[in-house]
């Protein structure tokens, strides 16, 4: 079955809405001094948005190492940046993707929105200013060097998969929903991005999800988040000085340059983009841990790389469910997996056809289901 038509006019005027707000605010307010100082920015972030719309990361994976290790400003300042920048950009590369009719894990993208809401507004109060500046540097070298070593040894399995395994809706609804309050929490609330590396390693891992559906979905979660992290910190807490005049910079770069990252893509594949991503991850922990290595001292060094091999420890045992949960491999799966019957694998054809096909003699809530990728 064919992709549904897709609405490209819905995002072309969404962008004519956001760069009639900015010329508007560049031209009219007189705020074009500002971002034309602001330039290095918008360069860096020319980059950050094809990473932005094309792989797991939000642009602010880009744009906080560049503030925060190359410009050697705050990370506090970094962190409220990939807010507002992710904002823009991925909520660009969302309307486009959903423009396009692309292919979604819809069940476990509202799960983690739900837990997103909750998780990133509790961390922004609770947890967030407890964590010093150089351990917001610490771990997000840590949780980004995990993911790129991790793609740079099961790329191949991670870009094979076909379609998408799930036990049903209600259990993607609530995987997603743990997803989105404990990453919303702790990494987004922290570092500014996160979240969508969380959802996209869950689908990949334990759903043996397409990358065709993995990483959209990624994107759209942390375009939630960021908008809700921003608009939050906007009207409760404060931004960092200079989130502003960075933003005014990259916005018109980004709301552009996301969506395009997303199209590219499929011209270019997503292997070679992750892997060049992945040892980007991997370079940016070696320069944190150099850079800050005054600070740190050889303890604080060790135990960020103990870090980095606990959360590839931790990756490589969901990978392991989600081997049992497909039925790849024999074992003995947690209560969560093993007390659900036998998942279906969904086609690719299915996900892309939008179509929901429940189990003939589904009796109750806990049959599995073949969930669709697209409602």
């Amino acid at each position: 079955m064919n992709r549904p038509r897709s609405r490209l006019w819905i995002w072309l005027a969404w962008l004519v809405l956001f760069y009639s707000v900015w010329v508007w605010l560049v031209f009219v307010q007189g705020d074009w001094p500002t971002a034309k100082a602001h330039w290095p920015m918008a360069m860096a972030m020319a980059f950050g948005s094809y990473v932005a719309g094309s792989t797991p990361m939000g642009g602010g994976t880009v744009g906080f190492p560049v503030l925060v290790l190359f410009f050697e400003q705050p990370a506090t300042l970094g962190r409220d940046f990939s807010f507002a920048v992710q904002a823009i950009g991925m909520t660009s590369a969302s309307i486009f993707i959903m423009a396009r009719r692309q292919p979604l894990a819809w069940a476990m993208l509202k799960g983690a929105a739900a837990g997103s809401l909750l998780g990133t507004t509790f961390g922004i109060v609770f947890i967030a200013p407890l964590v010093p500046a150089l351990w917001i540097k610490v771990v997000f070298a840590v949780v980004w060097a995990s993911f790129g070593v991790l793609h740079l040894y099961r790329i191949g399995e991670i870009a094979s998969h076909s379609g998408m395994t799930s036990p049903g809706e209600r259990w993607d609804f609530r995987v997603g929903l743990v997803v989105g309050l404990l990453s919303g929490a702790t990494v987004a609330s922290v570092t500014g991005v996160g979240i969508d590396m969380v959802l996209y390693t869950a689908l990949v891992l334990l759903c043996r999800a397409d990358l065709k559906i993995a990483i959209p979905t990624s994107v759209v979660i942390m375009a939630f988040t960021s908008v809700i992290g921003i608009a939050f910190k906007n009207m409760f807490t404060g931004v960092q000085p200079g989130v502003y005049e960075n933003w005014l910079a990259a916005a018109p770069v980004v709301a552009l340059g996301a969506p395009l990252g997303a199209f590219a893509v499929e011209l270019i594949g997503r292997k070679p983009t992750l892997l060049f991503v992945a040892v980007l991850c991997v370079g940016q922990f070696v320069w944190t841990c150099y850079a800050e290595q005054a600070a740190l001292g050889g303890v604080g060094i060790g135990l960020a790389v103990a870090a980095v091999v606990l959360a590839l420890l931790g990756l490589e045992r969901l990978r392991a469910w989600g081997k049992v949960l497909g039925r790849e491999s024999p074992g003995r799966a947690p209560h969560f997996i093993s007390d659900l019957d036998a998942p279906h694998p969904m086609s690719t054809e299915t996900a892309e056809s939008s179509v929901v096909v429940a189990a003939a003699s589904a009796p109750s809530s806990e049959t599995p289901t073949e969930c669709s990728a697209e409602p």
